[in-house]
């Protein structure tokens, strides 16, 4: 079996270095697998978080040579014989040890979005829709929640402290999934503006390029939800005929 060369950060919150092992693998082995192999054998201390192995449950997020990916999903035999593979957590969320970040922020900020409220059904007691409205949102069920999105978006990335006025892509997501429902009545819009923070955002697509599941974050969710927002807030013809109703 070939060896290759690993270079797997190992440390915590207080510190910590990339430290090197040598790996035997065997053919369609993913870096997921080689992380396993490590643990099993030469770091039975090594700290990763994962689940499904099948790119469907998003536990098992990392930097592999820089670039955020799964690593259930990255292949060994993707990168260059004899290139050293790195795997690094991902930076955005605090480190706990080695791989594993807290990323309870995102589920702090997902409490705050308003559920799916739906209108009332209709005399038979039935609910319909058109297909084209049903499609719209279907996207944005794929997100499996790996939170690369998150990590990657530089308003939070490079700027921590925004992390208290801002979502992030992944909620932008969810918003979008919420707002874009056809039987979906409550009215989202001014957190959208205000405590998402989605002004914030200056599309620069990052999001969309690292999400595993091919959602176009930018083009179908943040981009309607800033029009939305400005729609309601800045369209100067609304507001005119706003305050006319006022007078």
């Amino acid at each position: 079996m070939p060896e290759i060369a690993m270079k797997v950060f190992r440390g915590d919150s207080s510190g910590g270095e990339f430290v090197d092992y040598t790996v035997e693998v065997d053919e369609g082995q993913v870096v997921l697998d080689v992380i396993h192999t490590i643990q099993a054998t030469q770091a039975n201390d090594l700290a990763v978080r994962w689940n499904c192995k099948a790119g469907k449950c998003g536990s098992c997020s990392a930097e592999v040579n820089g670039l955020p990916k799964l690593m259930c999903m990255t292949r060994v035999n993707s990168f260059q014989p004899g290139e050293p593979i790195t795997v690094a957590p991902i930076k955005t969320f605090p480190l706990i040890k080695d791989l594993v970040t807290d990323v309870s922020f995102n589920y702090a900020v997902a409490k705050e979005i308003p559920a799916f409220k739906p209108r009332v059904p209709e005399p038979d007691g039935r609910y319909r829709m058109m297909q084209e409205d049903t499609e719209r949102g279907q996207e944005f069920r794929k997100c499996i929640e790996c939170f690369l999105c998150q990590n990657v978006c530089h308003v939070i990335r490079d700027h921590p402290d925004n992390k208290g006025d801002f979502y992030g892509p992944r909620f932008f997501v969810r918003l979008a999934e919420l707002e874009m429902h056809p039987l979906d009545t409550e009215d989202r819009t001014e957190l959208i503006r205000k405590a998402a923070g989605i002004g914030m955002c200056n599309i620069t697509k990052c999001c969309t390029e690292v999400c595993p599941e091919d959602i176009h974050i930018t083009d179908n969710a943040i981009i309607p939800l800033k029009e939305r927002v400005a729609d309601r807030f800045y369209d100067p013809v609304r507001r005119i005929f706003r305050q006319l109703r006022k007078d």
